[in-house]
């Protein structure tokens, strides 16, 4: 059983969208960045985000390595388009989602390691 998540926008589940951060609660930098993602998450409203500490939710992240925080992946319900550690300000992650979202970048990754993490996310989003 995957224990849960502290997420943002939980009831839009049903979005073609997620926007999940991958970070450690010891990382300083992390810390710091949970207020800019909460901000962003409150402009896209209707996307569900989720924050994921990889060590107390180490079975949902299983095979994923995450070296540098935060780290970031979107998805839309066609798979991963972007994962990858960002800098912790406001303005890149914002751009980062509209860019991948709003504008309709056809960029997706295929990583089978993705693709299960964002099954993960999903079936914990459906509750």
């Amino acid at each position: 059983m995957i224990s849960p998540v502290v997420t943002v926008n939980a009831s839009s589940s049903t979005a073609r969208f997620i926007v999940a951060c991958l970070c450690a609660e010891w990382c300083s930098s992390c810390r710091e960045y949970r207020d800019t993602f909460d901000q962003v998450a409150q402009e896209f409203a209707d996307i569900p985000f989720v924050w994921v500490d990889i060590e107390d939710q180490a079975a949902l992240v299983d095979g994923i390595d995450v070296e540098n925080f935060p780290t970031v992946l979107i998805a839309s319900d066609q798979g991963p388009r972007f994962f990858g550690p960002l800098t912790p300000q406001p303005d890149i992650l914002s751009k980062l989602v509209r860019a991948q979202v709003v504008d309709g970048s056809p960029t997706r990754l295929q990583d089978n390691k993705l693709n299960e993490l964002l099954a993960r996310l999903r079936e914990l989003l459906a509750g």
